[in-house]
């Protein structure tokens, strides 16, 4: 345990006595957050629609029909009666809600108005909803007619952009930081030659990794409260959720990054090799994560990469415990998935570490 402390020590006041490491670690985040939080946008397709009313309201149902024949929408496959409980727990994008009796009667009372709940943590995908749903109504009864459609926005009633895109963003500098700096630890031995040294210690296998790690693991961290803060401070966003989840999920997927680092460093000869690996994983991560475009707007093929990919799980999660306050099956089935991929990518560096150590 001594060993292994004193190793961990080593680390930290390697990475940290450099001016510009600092810099990295705590003024960058702050500073791209800003700016991605403020640059980027998205688009939307294949959205989940569900209806509540009963079968035989033909008005209902006809907008229903419209709605799935357009193109844009899919039907939702949803457990849960209750309407805003299909779109907390993520079974469905938008539910067309019936008026009390059905549309049919209210029509006959020339008071046709029918309600839309629409989930607004992807607010450019909100807005879609409701600018498909209004012209699909349009199409079918004419500005005259007795109609009115009422929309209702949850979690974002403003939509705001900035809080959907947020989270992405955090999520992004969290991989970033920690996958760039992890990845360029063993390179960094390496071409300073301290690795022949490292290797010739009496340090066993498991606490070089430990080692290479838990420093990592830490930093990245420290960068969750501060990045936290910005965003609720100057976003404005929202933390509907348990703080303390959070911080778990976040744990779990620096892990999972540092892990992942490790991994592209026991690969990697020098730390260019690893700077370009990182920013090889890094890439395709980004596009598949639904950051930039929606997961559903993508080809089956392309859906399989998003689903093995840790940066999709995390900015779920952070979605929807900072926006809709936290479902606990949705929260538990991510972390689930994270600690796996986690417990795999570090099971992985270890066997490969074994290996360069030969």
């Amino acid at each position: 345990m001594k060993t292994l402390l004193g190793f961990i020590r080593k680390e930290f006041l390697q990475t940290l006595r450099d001016p510009r490491m600092r810099m990295l670690l705590f003024v960058a985040p702050c500073v791209q957050l800003t700016i991605f939080g403020v640059a980027l946008s998205t688009e939307a397709k294949n959205i989940r629609l569900s209806v509540f009313g009963a079968p035989n309201d033909t008005s209902l149902q006809e907008i229903y029909r419209k709605a799935l024949a357009s193109g844009w929408f899919i039907p939702a496959k949803t457990s849960s009666l209750d309407p805003f409980d299909q779109i907390n727990k993520g079974e469905a994008d938008a539910v067309l809600v019936a008026p009390m009796g059905g549309l049919d009667k209210s029509l006959g009372r020339s008071e046709g108005k029918v309600q839309l709940l629409v989930n607004a943590t992807n607010v450019t995908r909100a807005q879609s909803i409701e600018r498909y749903f209004l012209n699909i109504v349009q199409s079918l009864y004419p500005q005259s007619a007795p109609f009115r459609f009422d929309v209702r926005v949850l979690y974002n009633p403003a939509l705001r952009t900035a809080l959907f895109l947020v989270p992405g963003v955090m999520s992004l500098l969290v991989c970033l930081i920690t996958i760039l700096l992890t990845s360029m630890s063993i390179t960094k031995e390496k071409e300073l030659g301290t690795f022949e040294t490292l290797i010739s210690a009496p340090v066993k296998p498991e606490e070089v990794i430990f080692g290479k790690t838990v420093p990592f693991v830490l930093l990245g961290m420290s960068n969750i409260p501060l990045i936290v803060g910005v965003a609720v401070a100057l976003f404005g966003m929202p933390l509907r959720g348990s703080l303390f989840i959070l911080l778990l999920s976040s744990f779990v997927f620096v892990c999972c990054t540092v892990g992942i680092g490790l991994f592209i460093s026991t690969v990697a000869k020098n730390q260019q090799q690893s700077m370009m690996g990182g920013f090889l994983y890094l890439f395709p991560s980004v596009l598949l994560s639904g950051l930039v475009f929606p997961i559903e707007n993508m080809p089956w093929v392309l859906r399989i990469f998003s689903y093995i990919n840790p940066l999709t799980y995390f900015i779920e999660l952070l979605r929807n415990i900072m926006l809709k306050g936290g479902d606990a099956r949705l929260i538990l089935f991510n972390i689930l998935i994270l600690t796996a991929m986690a417990v795999l990518v570090i099971t992985a560096s270890w066997r490969r570490f074994k290996v360069v150590l030969g």
